[in-house]
């Protein structure tokens, strides 16, 4: 093959190597593939690389101009979807996981009373945290267990400007409960 010269981009036919021409001699090519090895083929066994497949794939219609049109339309209207998400009733809800484990590195030492004040001390600090800096939504994940977290959750939520709710069961399951945090009048 005449048109190839040392520093080409080329592929080699039947397997997934590609790489540069790094010495030509008139029955082989050497080349070294992209992680650094030199390999010895046949002229007949490797193709020049002209332009780089990736793209020439993602424009094989070009000469379509509704294509093109859908290309630029799709790239609009993705960013404008991102700038309407940012409004402030979109903004993803603060969580707050007060399962025991995440909230200390051990439970050595602990009854249940002990735990239960901790779990207790995190949801009250972290609510008057949301109310102080305005934030309208948040879900305090407590889990199932036998209930006493929960009820004593909502023990706490009574004393606060709140209305709660059952969270999102598709996504945090039974043991979740949501806090909307009422404006002030």
């Amino acid at each position: 093959m005449k048109d190839l010269k040392v520093g080409d981009f080329v592929a080699v036919l039947d397997d997934v190597i590609k790489g540069n021409i790094i010495k030509l001699t008139n029955n082989t090519v050497i080349i070294e593939d992209e992680n650094g090895f030199p390999m010895e083929y046949k002229h007949n066994e490797i193709v020049l690389v002209k332009e780089n497949q990736d793209e020439l794939a993602r424009y094989s219609d070009i000469a379509n101009e509704h294509l093109l049109n859908k290309e630029v339309d799709v790239k609009q209207k993705s960013v404008s979807k991102f700038k309407s998400d940012n409004k402030p009733d979109k903004m993803p809800p603060m969580e707050v996981d007060l399962h025991i484990t995440s909230l200390t590195d051990s439970t050595r030492g602990m009854d249940n009373f002990d735990m239960l004040t901790i779990q207790l001390d995190t949801a009250k600090y972290k609510l008057e945290f949301a109310i102080r800096n305005r934030i309208p939504k948040v879900v305090f994940i407590h889990g199932v267990g036998a209930g006493v977290l929960k009820t004593e959750l909502d023990y706490l939520f009574r004393k606060y400007p709140v209305k709660w709710q059952e969270a999102s069961f598709k996504k945090y399951g039974l043991g979740a409960t949501e806090v909307y945090i009422l404006q002030n009048p």
